[in-house]
């Protein structure tokens, strides 16, 4: 019930402040200090403001205290002063909301304003409109695309969304009352002319203002998709924006009929009896954009504070048995011809659609031959697109993609899949030849980067229908499928990571590398997540007494490396006698991994081909000694592999010279993530 209420107060503060904003645009443009008649229009807008203004205020108050009471878990914290007190000061949320208040106050102050002045001009109604803006960029301070962070970047495309839609919404109860005028009473030639020009220029603003909606709209949804589409069709999230586009389809078809048949109808007409029958149809239909604005308001508001945002929205069971995979599909015979063919079709639509009206059609024909067009077109491009899709192919793993997960998974690998798909994954086992199915290359083939970790897991627990690949569901747990999966996209990243050298590719994030916990030698412990946002890691992966020269070199150059923002992590490769572990932690000034190390090194030696040494037999051999230069964002930039041939990092000059690089660039990429 709380929700309800809450969501109904946010959903009535922002219309009111919508319609503000819009109105007094409205206005301006109306250039209303030109008026040499009486604009009792103007009088009944001007006369809803305040009423607007106390109610944004209003509903700011519930929002609060719902909030307050949603957070505490009690109602009767509202009558508290001090724990209300502490959250308005002491949380960001409260903080931006006392803002907001702030200026929803001033706001108020502004239309008592030119409700009681004897003046009306058009710098007054601007001066408002910016004004009403204040509360909306507040809004957009608290909505899901702050959350991803208080950035520039994240929060302007949103408060130029809301602030535009606005501009068009907030104008259409200011033409709904010039239109009433019409309807109701008569009117001058003159004053004809007049708010012909008017309703001209707010439909030239509408236009762009409109696509500058869609287009902002189209940028908020995709940082907040980040790529996790699937959740359109899939999620509560996905099914409202959905809903909120079909209801923008729709308002668009009505603005455009206003804008093509209706104010034509309105500006040309030869008599008061015309022009009273062409306003009242413009006024019937701009009544009903105006009704489907505020139910799109609505679904917006319950989008942007009760659901969970797509980025973030599970899908634990995929509904449907296909989905589209661009990746997956576009090197197959025919796609690339199919898909623009039909993308040529669906273009061709909206040409017909225009050329419909400019020949001025009826609304019939209109309609159902672009339409008729539009779909064949979709029927084209999308069936060669698509894949099968199973239950968990969107599945979230459970199991973060750490060093120990696919340590695990290399082991079930090596006892349930090596005889078939080879030791490095390219289906090469020894019983692959014998198959009447040939086992899919994981290693070099796009496979794994085609398909979700979800199609992984289901193909694991049950098996590949028309192959020889059987289901493990019985003989391993989840947990340890999850693990063979991780492993599966572990061996893919490792081979996407034979372009990296000892010189990182600036401002270009390269490879996720699995994450980790460790405990060193000398009692400090943490994970390498720790350091995003912070400092670059170097992670040294060495064995003994192969590294033993290194390993004095990077202790000699501590107070060098020391000056520069970078952890420094050595990690043996393998297990380490007590008298050798000892010779090599004596003075040692870096952490020396003790309880992770072995999985530290399996794992990223996953990482050790390169493109002069691509290592694909066999089982491949493994370096005696490796180092990562791992970025603030969690990604892999760069490797040094001595064995490998390569002239890199034993001139430390070269390797402080690329910590430099990843310490004063910005890379515009989402953090590393810690699951696949």
């Amino acid at each position: 019930m709380i929700e309800i209420l809450g969501a109904a107060a946010r959903w009535f503060q922002l219309t009111a402040n919508l319609i503000i904003l819009g109105s007094c645009v409205f206005l301006a443009l109306a250039g209303i200090n030109k008026r040499v008649y009486a604009a009792l229009w103007v009088e009944k807008l001007e006369r809803l403001f305040p009423r607007l203004a106390i109610g944004i205020l209003i509903g700011l108050i519930v929002t609060i205290a719902t909030t307050i009471a949603q957070a505490t878990g009690s109602i009767s914290k509202l009558l508290e002063i001090e724990a209300v007190s502490h959250f308005i000061t002491g949380t960001r949320t409260g903080t931006i909301w006392a803002a907001q208040f702030a200026s929803a106050a001033v706001l108020w102050i502004a239309v008592m304003l030119i409700r009681r002045s004897l003046i009306r001009s058009p710098g007054r109604y601007i001066l408002t409109a910016m004004i009403a803006t204040f509360p909306l960029i507040a809004d957009a301070l608290v909505s899901h695309a702050a959350a991803e962070g208080m950035t520039m970047a994240n929060v302007l495309p949103y408060a130029l969304h809301i602030i535009l839609a606005g501009i068009w919404l907030g104008g259409l109860p200011a033409l709904l009352l010039l239109k009433y005028e019409y309807v109701k009473q008569e009117k001058s030639k003159r004053a004809d002319v007049f708010d012909s020009h008017i309703l001209k220029r707010f439909s030239t603003l509408a236009l762009p203002v409109m696509l500058l909606i869609m287009a902002t709209g189209i940028l908020v949804s995709d940082r907040i998709f980040d790529g996790n589409y699937a959740t359109l069709v899939a999620t509560p999230y996905g099914w409202l924006l959905l809903a909120k586009l079909a209801l923008l389809g729709v308002i668009l078809i009505i603005a455009s009929s206003v804008r093509a048949y209706w104010l034509p109808r309105f500006t040309n007409s030869k008599s008061s009896e015309e022009t009273r029958s062409s306003a009242t149809g413009m006024r019937k239909w701009v009544r009903i954009e105006f009704l489907w604005a505020v139910v799109l308001v609505l679904i917006a508001t319950i989008l942007a504070n009760n659901t969970t945002p797509a980025k973030h929205a599970l899908i634990e069971e995929w509904p449907y048995s296909f989905r589209f995979s661009i990746v997956a599909t576009w090197n197959t015979d025919n796609v690339p011809a199919l898909v623009w063919s039909g993308l040529i079709l669906v273009t061709a639509a909206f040409g017909i659609l225009q050329y419909g009206r400019s020949v001025a059609w009826n609304l019939k024909r209109l309609i159902i031959i672009p339409f008729v067009v539009f779909v064949l077109g979709l029927a084209v491009a999308l069936p060669p697109l698509t894949i099968e899709a199973y239950p968990e192919t969107y599945r979230k793993p459970p199991v973060p993609f750490d060093v120990i997960s696919i340590a695990y998974g290399a082991q079930k690998y090596a006892e349930h899949c090596v005889e078939c798909h080879g030791h490095q994954g390219k289906g090469d086992g020894i019983k692959s030849r014998t198959l009447s199915t040939v086992p899919p290359d994981m290693l070099t083939e796009p496979h794994t980067v085609e398909h979700t970790p979800g199609d992984f897991y289901h193909w694991i627990t049950y098996g590949m229908k028309d192959t020889d690949m059987p289901g493990y569901k019985d003989k391993l747990t989840e947990e340890d499928r999850w693990d063979l999966v991780n492993y599966v996209f572990a061996l893919s990243r490792g081979y996407q990571a034979r372009i990296l050298s000892p010189e990182i590719i600036p401002n270009r994030a390269n490879v996720q590398p699995p994450v980790f916990s460790y405990s060193a030698h000398d009692g400090s412990s943490g994970a390498l997540q720790d350091f995003r946002d912070d400092k670059p890691v170097l992670l040294v992966i060495f064995s003994w007494p192969y590294s033993q020269a290194r390993i004095a070199q990077l202790k000699a150059v501590y107070t060098t490396l020391a000056a520069q923002n970078v952890k420094i992590l050595m990690v043996p490769a393998h297990e380490l006698e007590p008298d050798v572990f000892a010779e090599i932690t004596r003075d040692m000034p870096y952490p020396v991994v003790t309880d992770t190390a072995r999985e530290i090194a399996v794992s990223y030696a996953l990482s050790r081909r390169t493109m002069s040494h691509p290592d694909l037999l066999g089982r491949g051999s493994i370096p005696d000694h490796m180092e990562y230069l791992i970025d603030r964002s969690g990604y892999l930039r760069a490797r040094w592999i001595p064995s490998a041939g390569e002239t890199g990092w034993e001139n430390i000059d070269l390797l402080i010279k690329q910590i430099e690089q990843l310490n004063h660039e910005k890379l515009s990429v989402a953090p590393a993530q810690d699951i696949l």
